[in-house]
C-alpha cells in the first residue's frame, strides 16, 4: 500500500469553544470541575487574581467576579495568576484553539520566537496582514496584543525554570527568551508583582510593599506544590546531567498510540522512539544537544529533558514538543462531539485522549510528506534515513543512535535527492520545497504552491505541521478502507467529505481514529 492516495470572551462566551454566558461560566466555577479548565479565567476583583475552573481556593461572590478569554487577557486588565490553581500553565484555551487560520498561525510564531528581535510589523507581514488588523484579531479573540501575549507566555515560562530549575536568573532569563536580563525582571515584576528572586522563594530577601501579598500567595503555594518541585530536583535529574521540565496537559492522553504512530515514522539518526519513550537531535549546538519526553507517571504532565542544550531557547523548544505531542488539546470535548458519530464510536471508546500528532518543524515535515508519496510507511522511514545520511550534518558525539541533523532547505536546493533511490519528479519537489523556503516563503501554507504537491500532502501537512484540527486527507487510502470497514467498494472521494461533514471541527482527530483503526503492521497506510 502506498504512504498517500494522491499522484503528482467576555461575558457573552469563548470565541471558538463552548458558548457560555457568564452566569453560566459561574455556574461553572462553583463546579469546580476541572473539565472546565482553559475555557475561560476568572478574575477575583477583591483580591487582583485571576484563577481557572477547580481552584481549590473558596469560591468569590458572582459580584466580584470577571471572566476572561486567556491568561493574557486577565494580565492585561492588572490581575496576577493565582499561585495555587496556576491558571498559567492551563494548557491552551479555545480562544487560542479555535481562533481563525491568521491568529492560530501568529501564536504559533510568536511561540517560535518571532516577536524576541522584531516587532509586530514583521510579523504582520509574514501572515500577510497589516499590523493593525493584526491587533484587531488579536484584541476580538484574544483580548491583549500581540505583544502582551509574547510577553505574557515568556513570564509565565520564566517562573517555570525559576520553580522547577536551579538555574542561575542570567540563565534563566536567557532560557525563557528574553534578550537582557533587565527585561526579564521587568516583566516578572509586571506579571507577579514580585522580583525573580523572590518567586523562586529565596530566605532573607525584604519583599516590598507591592510584592508582599506575592510573597506570601509564594510561600503559601511552595507547600501545596512540595512534591512537584521535589521531583523536579530528584537526584535522577541531577544525575543525568539534563535539564528537566514538567509539561502539563489535559487528561486523558493516548501516549502509547501517539509513540508508535512517531515511532512508525521516527527518521532514522534524528528521532528515536523506544520504551523511555521520544528522543530527537537539535540544531545549534555544535557538541550535539538532543531531547528526551518521557511520561511523568501522574497523569497531567510528560517530563521532557534536554541533554547539552546550552544556548537553547527552552521556552521555543517546550513550545515544539507541546506541538509534536499535541498538548493543547482538549481532549473531552472532541472525544465528546466525535464519538456520537457510529462510525467512529468504536475507536473513541478504545482510545481516548488520542491526538493528532505535530511537526518538529515544517519543512522536515513536508520532505517526510514528499517521500512518503506511493510508498509505505517503513519505505518512506527507509528513505527518510538515507536523505540525512547523505545530506544531513553528522554530529560530533552522536547518543543512543541519535547522529544527525535533518537537512535544511539551503543544503537540498541543488541536491542529487534522487541519488537515493528517489523518482526524478519526487527529488524535484524535495527541491522545490527547498527553493521555497530558502527563499522566505512560509510552510506550511506555501507548500500547496510546490510542484508536486497534491491534495493528500495538502492536507497532511496541514494537519501536522499547520496544527488544522479541521484538515482531512479524504483521498487517504486507509481513511477510505476504514470507513468501508470490509463491507464492499472503497467509497469516493467526494463520498468521504460528505462523510466527514459531521465531524467538524474536528476532522484531523476523526482521521487518526480511522488511520488507527484500520491500522496493519503489514500493510499499513499514511
Amino acid at each position: 500500500m502506498s504512504e498517500s492516495g494522491e499522484r503528482g470572551a467576555g461575558a457573552g462566551g469563548i470565541e471558538g469553544g463552548m458558548t457560555l454566558d457568564a452566569d453560566g461560566m459561574y455556574r461553572a466555577l462553583e463546579s469546580r470541575d476541572r473539565r472546565f479548565e482553559g475555557l475561560f479565567v476568572v478574575g477575583v476583583r477583591t483580591t487582583g487574581i485571576y484563577c481557572r475552573p477547580g481552584c481549590p481556593a473558596r469560591i468569590p461572590l458572582r459580584r466580584n467576579v470577571r471572566f476572561y478569554p486567556s491568561a493574557a487577557a486577565a494580565q492585561a486588565a492588572g490581575l496576577r495568576p493565582c499561585l495555587r490553581c496556576r491558571p498559567d500553565s492551563s494548557p491552551g484555551t479555545p480562544a487560542a484553539m479555535g481562533t481563525p487560520v491568521t491568529v492560530r498561525r501568529a501564536l504559533r510564531l510568536i511561540a517560535d520566537g518571532a516577536l524576541d528581535e522584531a516587532g509586530v510589523d514583521p510579523l504582520a507581514e509574514r501572515l500577510g496582514v497589516t499590523a493593525r488588523h493584526l491587533r484587531r484579531l488579536f484584541d476580538q479573540h484574544l483580548g491583549a496584543s500581540p505583544l502582551a501575549v509574547a510577553r505574557t507566555q515568556r513570564a509565565h515560562f520564566a517562573r517555570k525554570l525559576l520553580e522547577e530549575t536551579r538555574l542561575p536568573m542570567t540563565e534563566v532569563a536567557h532560557a525563557a527568551g528574553f534578550a537582557s536580563l533587565r527585561r526579564f525582571n521587568d516583566a516578572i515584576r509586571d506579571a507577579f508583582q514580585a522580583t525573580p528572586t523572590e518567586l523562586r522563594g529565596a530566605r532573607g530577601v525584604p519583599a516590598p510593599a507591592t510584592a508582599r501579598r506575592a510573597v506570601a500567595d509564594a510561600r503559601r503555594a511552595a507547600r501545596v506544590s512540595a512534591r512537584t518541585r521535589r521531583a523536579a530536583e530528584s537526584p535522577a535529574t541531577a544525575a543525568s546531567g539534563a535539564l528537566e521540565l514538567r509539561l502539563p496537559y489535559r487528561p486523558p492522553l493516548a501516549l502509547a498510540e501517539l509513540l508508535a504512530f512517531l515511532g512508525r515514522r521516527a527518521i532514522p539518526g534524528v528521532e528515536r522512539v523506544d520504551a523511555d519513550g521520544y528522543a530527537r537531535t537539535l540544531a545549534g549546538d555544535e557538541a550535539g544537544a538532543h531531547l528526551t519526553v518521557r511520561d511523568a507517571g501522574d497523569g497531567r504532565h510528560l517530563r521532557l529533558a534536554i541533554h547539552g542544550g546550552a544556548g537553547q531557547d527552552l521556552y521555543a523548544l517546550a513550545a515544539r514538543v507541546r506541538r509534536v505531542f499535541d498538548l493543547d488539546a482538549d481532549p473531552l470535548r472532541i472525544d465528546a462531539h466525535l464519538g456520537r458519530d457510529p462510525r467512529l464510536a468504536r475507536g473513541v471508546a478504545a482510545r481516548p485522549g488520542l491526538r493528532v500528532p505535530g511537526a518538529w518543524d515544517a519543512f522536515e515535515l513536508a520532505v517526510r510528506a514528499v517521500l512518503g508519496q506511493q510508498v509505505s510507511v517503513a519505505g518512506a522511514t527507509t528513505l527518510a534515513g538515507r536523505l540525512v545520511a547523505r545530506f544531513g550534518r553528522r554530529l560530533p558525539h552522536p547518543a543512543g543512535g541519535l547522529t544527525h541533523l535533518f537537512p535544511e532547505a539551503a543544503a537540498l536546493v541543488d541536491a542529487d535527492v534522487a541519488s537515493i533511490g528517489l523518482p526524478a519528479a519526487r527529488a524535484e519537489t524535495i527541491r522545490g520545497l527547498a527553493r521555497a523556503v530558502a527563499a522566505g516563503v512560509a510552510l506550511p501554507e506555501g507548500v500547496a504552491d510546490v510542484r508536486g504537491v497534491g491534495p493528500w500532502t495538502i492536507a497532511y501537512v496541514a494537519m501536522r505541521a499547520g496544527r488544522d484540527p479541521d484538515a482531512f486527507p479524504a483521498s487517504d487510502l486507509g481513511v477510505r478502507r476504514a470507513l468501508a470497514a470490509g463491507k464492499g467498494a472503497l467509497p469516493s472521494v467526494r463520498d468521504v467529505e460528505a462523510m466527514s461533514e459531521p465531524w467538524r471541527p474536528w476532522r484531523a482527530y476523526a482521521a487518526l481514529h480511522l488511520w488507527t483503526m484500520e491500522h496493519d503492521d503489514d500493510d499499513e497506510t499514511r
